[in-house]
């Protein structure tokens, strides 16, 4: 059993602000945190004159707390009033603030992908079965919403959804926050492409295409932080200056998409990536977060990128980040990166002192560390930059100068959260702004909108209650466990509905009924974080299951999957006695619910798939460790993702998604020009196709202009209407892409310019209208990296998720010198 100074160290390290001369064990002090005073009094901002009291110091002596100051002066005051060995403690996850001078410990790691997790140390939800007081805070919190993974959420292709589920989140981790039971700072969303069908962290990503991974980031990060009156950048001299909700951080920055394939393993992989690609798909989305988003926060990966971990990168991060995209707020390492590069990747024979060193030099502000876990003497395993910050200091390979501006950036953060003089909206929020009757709708709303139909033979889906009054219920995910629906980096959800209980609120359940519905797919134990996959088959157990219950049913089976990533279900939609497919992901607490009202038809399905779903051929052909999109024909390697692969493996394509009834498009465009002019005739070569080069050269003498030289005002505007020709309503995804001239080489097939998800009454229609910017939607990134608008004809393409109905048309550009 563990002493009584432990077990209080223990319970002090789960709270947040530390006011306290509550006595614990002298060796614990400078890491636990407490928000409770000796005499019994709670304090929810740093800056508080009787917390400051009760700490025998005059507030109004430390101009950081004079709320009527700029950020930037009170941060650079508190900065000021702290030592060299005070700064370094405050370098990694577990701040030690500086009590000395008011200033308590923080504890930076938080997680919010798809609702308030318990990952991290910030966080602490109460136990259920804990004995009345036994609990943390004024008061006890057991659950928080739990929404479907981001892989669902994202094939809902509706920002506006994106952008409700972060602000909700925020609203919780507020009201935690209140509570003595989380943070302020947020290590989410995950905005990583899907480049290799096998990674196993395919459910916590947007998937495979980076503008709408991007425009997933821009949203639920908008969502996390904007607050009502504060939402733009542009109206304050100062956008470090902007009041937000809560901080989000986008990660894991950058080229990250190996886990463990083969004994590749992230902490030793060195992605070798051209600057095209890079350009292209890797650093696109992040881009679109830090600039249109505004988060305030990036992590970058355990990986090295072209061989410099991108943790001590100083162009990713410095160069990149802040240089060309403006990052307002601080950079934090994914956890254990800088020890990575010592312990794992052995880069350049570093030392702790070293590697810590080079990360902040190149632009690090805070390492996380997996430093709430304690040693057998429960002391806290410090993380690489508090143990070896002051050696390098001391050895010279980092100034205090390098330190404080670390600390700037973390600050200033913590300054527009409110951590120093509260936010008065917010204050308010306590346990009865969880879980709410609104918040689970949005749930169930959420997670039903990403549930994919992928085969209907026959119109065998939605069944009629009223007609199908009994089924068989069959398959593991049945009786699905928390931890399958809600996937990874969770907290208990509000309530848990399984697949079987969401079926039994519309039909009796009977193993003798004539129809049966099948639950398989996968689970974290095959795919997660840490764990690529093998293939990308069903496990064979579940086919052979499967099969014998299409051959015993009297009527063609239901097969729902629950999976992140795409699995090779050929043998399934090819089956005559397999009658329908739904893809449900991992759908959160309310997941039961969700499939249950799309397969009785109390909701038409209307998610498209975010990633290609292949058959097992196609990863035979190419090593996950491969980096590359375009085609490799020397080696034999396909392009990967729906943007560079068009060969004969494809199950389900990107956008992919049926509906219970059929929608239509038309639009009165058949072509578009446009002149873009080029001041000063800074024109850009392309690489044309060697058939086609000496004509494409003679057709324009401005072959391309470069987009960042370029003022990037003309548009090309165009309606689509979207009729729908059942008498079912429904909603709809109209998927925009853009194709470059044929004639230019190695450019993308396609690429997604625009989406909008519309809702479609029955026998009616809607009309969508779309603009899309010219150097946005219509530019490539060439050989040279340069994002380009090509001369030529290119086309609009607008593609229904079933394949039944498109438009296109030409689109001219001239580039005018």
């Amino acid at each position: 059993m563990a002493s009584p100074s432990h077990l209080l160290a223990a319970l002090a390290a789960t709270l947040l602000l530390c006011t306290a001369t509550i006595p614990i064990a002298a060796s614990a002090a400078a890491t636990t945190t407490v928000n409770v005073t000796s005499f019994g009094k709670s304090y929810g901002k740093v800056c508080d004159a009787g917390r400051f009291a009760e700490l025998g110091l005059d507030m109004s002596s430390f101009p950081y707390c004079n709320a009527s100051l700029p950020y930037a002066d009170r941060v650079r005051d508190l900065i000021g009033w702290m030592t060299v060995e005070e700064k370094v403690s405050n370098l990694g996850d577990v701040a030690r603030g500086a009590p000395r001078v008011g200033l308590p410990p923080y504890k930076w790691w938080s997680e919010a992908l798809h609702g308030i997790s318990s990952t991290g140390p910030a966080t602490l939800f109460d136990d259920l079965h804990s004995r009345p007081g036994n609990h943390s805070g004024r008061a006890t919190v057991n659950n928080g919403t739990v929404f479907a993974n981001v892989i669902n959420t994202a094939a809902s292709f509706n920002e506006t959804l994106w952008k409700s589920i972060g602000q909700v989140v925020s609203t919780e981790a507020r009201a935690m926050y209140n509570l003595g039971k989380g943070g302020l700072t947020y290590w989410s969303p995950n905005i990583n492409i899907v480049r290799d069908p096998r990674w196993g962290r395919a459910l916590e990503t947007p998937g495979e295409d980076p503008f709408v991974a991007g425009r997933y980031a821009v949203n639920f990060v908008r969502g996390m932080q904007d607050i009502p009156g504060h939402v733009t950048t542009t109206t304050t001299t100062d956008p470090n200056s902007r009041p937000i909700k809560t901080s989000a951080c986008c990660k894991h920055y950058a080229a990250y998409d190996v886990d463990d394939w083969h004994n590749h393993t992230r902490f030793t992989y060195d992605a070798r990536v051209t600057a095209r690609d890079m350009a292209e798909t890797f650093l696109r989305p992040f881009e679109m977060c830090v600039r249109d988003g505004d988060a305030s926060a990036v992590m970058c990966s355990y990986n090295r990128v072209n061989g410099v971990p991108a943790c001590a990168d100083a162009r990713l991060l410095t160069g990149t980040l802040r240089g060309e995209w403006g990052l307002h707020g601080y950079v934090v390492s994914d956890c254990d990166a800088v020890r990575v590069m010592v312990d794992n990747a052995t880069w350049l024979g570093f030392s702790g002192a070293d590697a810590g060193a080079a990360a902040v030099r190149a632009g690090l502000d805070l390492d996380c560390g997996e430093n709430w876990k304690v040693d057998e003497n429960g002391e806290p395993l410090a993380d690489f930059l508090t143990a070896y910050g002051m050696a390098a200091v001391a050895q010279g390979k980092m100034s205090e100068a390098d330190v404080d501006g670390a600390l700037r950036n973390q600050y200033m953060t913590l300054m527009r959260l409110g951590y120093f003089d509260n936010i008065p909206e917010f204050a308010g929020l306590n346990e009865t702004d969880i879980c709410t009757e609104e918040h689970r709708g949005l749930a169930l709303d959420g997670a039903r909108q990403g549930i994919v139909l992928l085969k209907n033979h026959g119109g065998r889906l939605p069944l009629d209650p009223k007609k199908t009054l009994a089924v068989a219920v069959h398959g593991p995910h049945a009786r699905a466990p928390e931890k399958v629906m809600d996937g990874d980096y969770t907290g208990p959800p509000c309530r848990y509905v399984t697949p079987r209980q969401g079926v039994s609120n519309h039909v009796k359940i009977s193993h003798r009924a004539k129809t049966t519905i099948y639950f398989g797919g996968i689970n974290l134990h095959i795919e997660r974080e840490g764990n690529d996959r093998e293939d990308i088959r069903l496990p064979k157990n579940q086919t052979e299951e499967i099969l014998r219950f299409a051959k015993a049913s009297p009527n063609p089976i239901i097969l729902v999957i629950l999976s992140g990533g795409g699995i090779d279900i050929s043998f399934a939609q090819n089956h005559p006695k397999i009658g329908a497919i739904l893809w449900a992901g991992y759908p959160g607490g309310e997941g039961g619910n969700a499939i249950a009202d799309v397969i009785f038809g109390r909701y038409n399905p209307g998610g498209r798939l975010p990633l290609t779903w292949y058959t097992n051929k196609y990863i035979k052909q190419i090593p996950m460790t491969s980096m590359e999109f375009r085609p490799l024909p020397e080696l034999g390697y396909p392009g990967r993702t729906y943007k560079f692969y068009d060969g004969p493996h494809v199950l389900y394509p990107f956008g992919y998604g049926l509906s219970y009834t059929k929608f239509h498009y038309s639009t009165t465009t058949t072509g578009a020009a446009v002149t873009v002019p080029v001041p000063g005739g800074h024109c850009k070569g392309l690489s044309y196709k060697p058939s086609v080069v000496a004509a494409a050269g003679a057709a324009s003498a401005c072959q391309a202009v470069n987009v960042d030289g370029h003022a990037c005002a003309e548009t090309v505007s165009f309606n689509v209407t979207v009729s729908n020709a059942g008498g079912r309503a429904g909603a709809h995804v109209v998927l925009v892409y853009t194709a470059p001239p044929p004639e230019v080489d190695q450019a993308p097939i396609k690429q997604v310019a625009a989406f909008r998800r519309v809702f479609v009454p029955a026998k009616g229609a809607a009309t969508v209208p779309f603009a899309l910017n010219v150097c946005r939607a219509f530019g490539i990134v060439e050989r040279t990296a340069y994002t380009v608008v090509p001369s030529g004809v290119s086309r609009v393409i607008v593609e229904n998720g079933d394949a039944s109905s498109s438009v296109s048309f030409p689109v001219k550009i001239e580039l005018s010198v």
